[in-house]
């Protein structure tokens, strides 16, 4: 195995640029050989190579950029697409002629990929569980990849680029790619969890953006730490019930990936989906807010498909569909909280 780990970790590709895809790219560098960064923008992939790596890549030379698919999947084994939900399958259209079943994916996205449902019309249809679609299940109906893994768990990229110290996790049925994800990426500052549930820590990725959202509006509003504390209680119980409905037990929300995630966003002005519901709550409209934003904050559009979900499974989720009157049909914020407070609620635990 350490013969094939180091092998793999000779050259590491990252699909993305953003912040995050640059962030992950930086921890790469540290334990592999080579790093080889796509971008669909020549402008960057130029720059890079030339020596300047911009305001988020370290000043390393063993990160260099691509805007070639084949390139990158001929030189790297192990490749981790970091991108946005809404152009994942665009992207991965791509690479898929130039994967390979011996490929190791990795991803870091944290929404869903709809099947069969135009983005213009999500609000008009019927969602269940056969038009959602994971990171890892999009990857394994569309390539021939057979180890797919997906990066979750708290983490502010940020935080991380300051050299703050978090943990991680990598979920994956396959036990090489949970340890190779863990050589190719811990650090003394950075701490990888392994999980075999893949599907559930996928969930919890993309459902507490939700929960983030929230947040926001409420620390926007001048709200303190215990109504904050009980949004972030009450909004994990629905995503376990949203969890349960899309096939994943809770133990998965109890952890890193789930509680320790959510808490991370949901507690941070460095988390995209909190800043987008704290300037609602401040008096910005939602379309100048995503304007103004250069990543994109995944939880709006995560709230769409969670809304749909639930009509369809009937599924009890007050704070989800609060929050949806609120950021997409101007609902009162004020009498939004007000409602919650008054709600009738039910046992405090009914999950476990």
């Amino acid at each position: 195995m350490d013969k094939e780990i180091n092998g793999v970790l000779d050259c590491v590709g990252v699909i993305g640029a953003g912040v995050f895809g640059s962030t992950i790219a930086n921890l790469l560098s540290k334990n592999t050989g080579q790093v080889i960064l796509f971008s669909r923008r020549k402008e960057f992939v130029e720059r890079v190579n030339s020596g300047d790596p911009g305001p988020y890549l370290h000043r390393t030379g063993n990160i260099s950029a691509t805007g070639d698919p084949a390139e990158l999947a001929e030189k790297c084994t192990l490749i981790f697409p970091i991108l946005p939900s809404v152009s994942f399958a665009q992207v991965l259209e791509q690479f898929t002629p130039f994967l390979k079943p011996s490929h190791i994916l990795i991803h870091g996205t944290k929404g869903f990929h709809l099947h069969g449902v135009d983005e213009s019309q999500i609000l008009d249809a019927d969602i269940s569980r056969k038009s959602v679609r994971t990171m890892s299940e999009l990857i394994r109906e569309e390539t021939n990849v057979l180890r797919i893994g997906c990066l979750s768990g708290p983490n502010l990229a940020k935080e991380i680029l300051e050299g703050q110290p978090t943990a991680t996790v990598i979920a994956s049925e396959f036990e090489e790619v949970v340890e190779i994800g863990q050589r190719a990426l811990s650090s003394d500052k950075f701490f990888v969890f392994g999980s075999k549930d893949i599907v559930g820590a996928e969930l919890a990725g993309s459902l507490k953006n939700i929960i983030a959202l929230g947040s926001g509006l409420l620390t926007g509003l001048g709200f303190g730490k215990n109504m904050q504390a009980m949004l972030i209680t009450r909004g994990l119980r629905e995503v376990i019930y949203f969890g349960k409905a899309m096939g994943s037990e809770s133990q998965v929300f109890l952890g890193t990936a789930g509680i320790g995630d959510i808490i991370a966003t949901c507690t941070s002005d460095k988390s995209r989906n909190f800043q987008v519901g704290q300037r609602l709550a401040e008096g910005e409209t939602l379309e100048e807010i995503l304007e103004s934003m250069d990543e994109v904050a995944e939880g709006i559009r995560t709230l769409k498909i969670a809304r749909q979900i639930a009509k369809y499974y009937n599924i009890h989720v007050p704070i989800t569909n609060m929050l949806y009157s609120v950021v997409f049909e101007g609902y009162d914020i004020n009498r939004a909280i007000q409602y919650l407070m008054r709600y009738p609620f039910a046992p405090d635990v009914d999950f476990l």
